[in-house]
């Protein structure tokens, strides 16, 4: 069964992307070391709702937007949870717009306006092309690859800091482990969203599931099936080991970016602004690498933010048809129907996404701003998340494939406090 992981490692090369490399970095010029437990526990505490979520699209055979759809409360045309999610995937546009902008930057950089319109529809056309051309997994292996590579150098600079004048102390360590809050946490309450496995990593992750099969593998619910059961009981290890594994890969890379931020940025009072978040943020590696390290930044950024919107495009595309047949816009004769519609999707999305980013520059919004406003439609998605995965465990879990009370009193102590983050930000906007 271990050849079939791959869920969480798939949406990991999504993961280590915007969130790590621009409002993690962001936190940490901002704070210094004080938030390291914050972007600690921001990484580990959603896996429990993310596994809940995953466990039920298995054991049903069903993606993600229909879970949403049979969550109990108020419903016009689809349930509450599907407009809420809606909501925040036309947020996540822009989002989505700041990660190419941020890929062809690392091109354009300092080179005019005409560099950046260029550079910017070839990043976004490229992207639609290769998922038309349908090689799909070969790119996405490159890029994980890629970007596995990256998060190497990255652990490495952090490490290669210890030679200058931004060695990490311990005392520096203990001091962001002390659970510590500064005055304003107003860009970690919206990193918490983004990071690790962000809300729609967790919104993807079901989906991955069912495509990669282990729904199938398991087979129609059947719960008084011994065979069944079994079967049950093996994808779902499949799937926690799987999950928790790449909470392993991006917590430790996203440790590693905060730690540059803090140690390099915010001692030399630098903040990843619009106007130069790529010479801002090339600052890390060159102070640990010397001058060479501006190219390894170079490539590395353009891979972790290339990878980044390859796969969420992929997601969004599939997110994007089955929304349309879920709020009765369309409605599909047979999945023909549907691949097309998924693969008009592949091309609009990115092409929204590069006009979104030359709309926003020209009235003064850059990448940094276009990713922080999709890092807080993800922290108020986290409530109703938590909810999600709480009634989940409770009300469609078999009681013989049910978990035991430890991981329930994991699961509350997540589902509370990402729940928490998601109502503190709605606080801050509407106070």
């Amino acid at each position: 069964m271990l050849k079939h992981l791959g869920p969480g490692l798939i949406i990991t090369a999504s993961i280590v992307g915007s969130g790590e490399l621009i409002v993690t970095t962001s936190v940490g010029a901002e704070v210094g070391f004080t938030l390291l437990w914050f972007i600690i526990i921001g990484c580990l505490v959603k896996v429990f709702v993310q596994v809940e979520l995953g466990r039920n699209a298995i054991l049903e055979g069903i993606t993600t937007l229909e879970i949403f759809d049979r969550m109990p409360g108020p419903r016009f045309i689809v349930s509450w949870i599907v407009w809420l999610w809606l909501c925040m995937f036309i947020a996540v546009f822009f989002q989505a717009s700041g990660i190419i902008g941020g890929a062809a930057e690392v091109f354009f950089a300092g080179r005019g306006e005409g560099a950046r319109v260029f550079w910017v529809i070839a990043v976004a056309a490229s992207g639609a092309g290769l998922l038309l051309w349908g090689k799909y997994w070969l790119i996405q292996n490159f890029s994980t690859a890629m970007v596995a590579l990256f998060t190497v150098f990255t652990v490495l600079a952090v490490g290669a800091l210890a030679r200058t004048e931004y060695a990490i102390s311990w005392e520096q360590i203990a001091s962001g482990l002390s659970f510590q809050l500064p005055a304003d946490i107003t860009t970690a309450v919206a990193a918490f969203g983004i990071i690790g496995v962000g809300a729609t990593e967790l919104v993807y992750y079901p989906y991955w599931c069912v495509e990669k099969g282990y729904a199938r593998y398991v087979g129609t619910r059947q719960e008084d099936d011994p065979a069944w059961e079994a079967r049950a009981r093996g994808w779902l290890r499949v799937m926690r080991c799987d999950a928790w594994l790449s909470a392993v890969v991006y917590t430790g890379a996203t440790i590693a970016f905060y730690l540059l931020g803090a140690a390099v940025l915010h001692a030399g009072h630098l903040e990843v602004t619009d106007n130069d978040m790529i010479a801002t943020l090339s600052q890390m590696y060159q102070k640990s690498f010397g001058a060479g390290g501006l190219w390894l930044f170079l490539c590395g950024a353009f891979m972790v933010l290339y990878s980044t919107f390859f796969v969420a495009t992929a997601s969004n595309a599939r997110l994007l048809s089955h929304a349309l047949s879920l709020f009765r816009v369309v409605r599909y004769k047979d999945d023909r129907q549907r691949q097309m519609v998924t693969r008009g999707a592949c091309v609009f999305l990115p092409a929204l996404g590069a006009a979104i980013y030359l709309s926003g520059v020209a009235a003064g919004a850059g990448s940094v701003t276009l990713v922080k406003i999709g890092a807080v439609a993800q922290a108020l998605m986290l409530t109703p998340l938590a909810f999600c995965g709480v009634y989940l465990r409770y009300k469609r879990t078999p009681r013989v494939l049910a978990p035991g009370v430890v991981w329930d009193i994991f699961l509350w102590l997540s589902g509370v406090s990402i729940a928490a983050v998601g109502l503190y930000k709605f606080y801050q906007m509407v106070r």
